[in-house]
């Protein structure tokens, strides 16, 4: 098991960026991919973005492309989301996820660990 912590969120005005992190212990922090997932009051927890475990390989949601940007520093056991020009829409609670397998995927069961999220809210 790897145990995850995310922090970075908070309020901010249509427009405005923020960076979460997302620390990992507990296991070989390279041996997973990693994903960033949201989920607004009464809706589903969607995907967001998704990293391999060399780096070479992301993938994110079509709303966020070339807004919001994936990275991970094995050294330091972190994963972190940068989000640009954020909008209203954006405002969820966002959870970092675990996944012990060499290809991302873009389904909450396809995670095996889980953060307990950070909150984020976009005002307009």
């Amino acid at each position: 098991q790897v145990q995850l912590v995310e922090s970075g969120g908070g309020l901010v005005q249509a427009g405005g960026s923020l960076r979460l992190s997302c620390a990992a212990s507990g296991r070989t922090f390279s041996d997973y991919t990693m994903g960033w997932f949201r989920q607004a009051p009464g809706k589903d927890r969607e995907f967001v973005a998704a990293i391999s475990r060399s780096v070479s390989n992301t993938y994110y949601r079509d709303s966020v492309k070339g807004r919001f940007t994936i990275s991970r520093d094995n050294a330091k056991n972190t994963v972190y989301l940068q989000m640009n020009s954020l909008k209203p829409e954006d405002t969820a609670t966002y959870y970092c996820a675990a996944r012990r397998r060499t290809v991302p995927v873009t389904f909450t069961g396809g995670y095996d660990n889980w953060g307990l999220g950070t909150q984020v809210t976009v005002s307009s």
